[in-house]
């Protein structure tokens, strides 16, 4: 029985340097993202750290759309990289997780 449990203790510890391991992946995997016109650009890591910002002269000129636009593109960027995270660090969690009878938590 002991046995057992070291075996996953030892099974969790390498699950999540394995988890760790992706976090820092993560940093590097880039998420870019525009307004339609292209007046706005953004690029964000998958771990939602905004890395550019690129704003047309034109959007400077007016406030109120600068900051819709900022909404807008910065959410859907955020939206791109939160599924690209969570997706990385499932995979890495499910993968190293020892088999526990009833304890499935990645159906």
């Amino acid at each position: 029985m002991f046995g057992d449990l070291m075996g996953m203790m030892g099974k969790l510890q390498e699950t999540q340097a394995k988890i760790e391991e992706t976090k820092k992946r993560l940093d590097t995997v880039l998420v870019d993202d525009q307004s339609n016109d292209g007046m706005l650009k953004v690029t964000l890591t998958a771990n939602r750290t905004i890395r550019s910002l690129s704003i047309s002269d034109e959007l400077m000129e007016d406030k109120d759309q600068l900051e819709d636009y900022l909404i807008m593109v910065l959410n859907r960027a955020i939206d791109k990289a939160s599924t690209i995270n969570e997706a990385e660090l499932a995979a890495a969690a499910k993968d190293g997780m020892p088999n526990i009878p009833g304890m499935d938590l990645f159906k």
